[in-house]
């Protein structure tokens, strides 16, 4: 719960450096979060205990495509954004 909470604060901490014209496509693309819910945040209470599998998939796709994308360099900074989700999960993991 409390890394969390780490999270949140550090993806405000990351919107509030933006400016308005910008759109962080990597730590808060708009179409993850429509109804005021973070869709990683759903995604972890419908998944429980399996939410590092869910992790573990989306870095694999991501490192996986991205060579054959634009931009390549977005998918390897998601690729890190969730492996540093799944670090955060083992670690709280690891306190219980």
């Amino acid at each position: 719960m409390k890394a969390r909470l780490e999270q949140e604060e550090i993806r405000m901490h990351q919107a509030n450096k933006q400016s308005d014209n910008v759109v962080d496509m990597v730590n808060s693309p708009p179409h993850y979060n429509q109804t005021g819910i973070e869709c990683i945040d759903a995604i972890s209470a419908a998944t429980d205990t399996n939410f590092k599998y869910y992790l573990q998939g989306n870095i694999m796709k991501y490192l996986w495509r991205f060579d054959y994308k634009d931009k390549p360099l977005e998918d390897l900074q998601k690729a890190k954004w969730y492996l540093d989700r799944l670090i955060e999960e083992v670690m709280a993991s690891d306190k219980s």
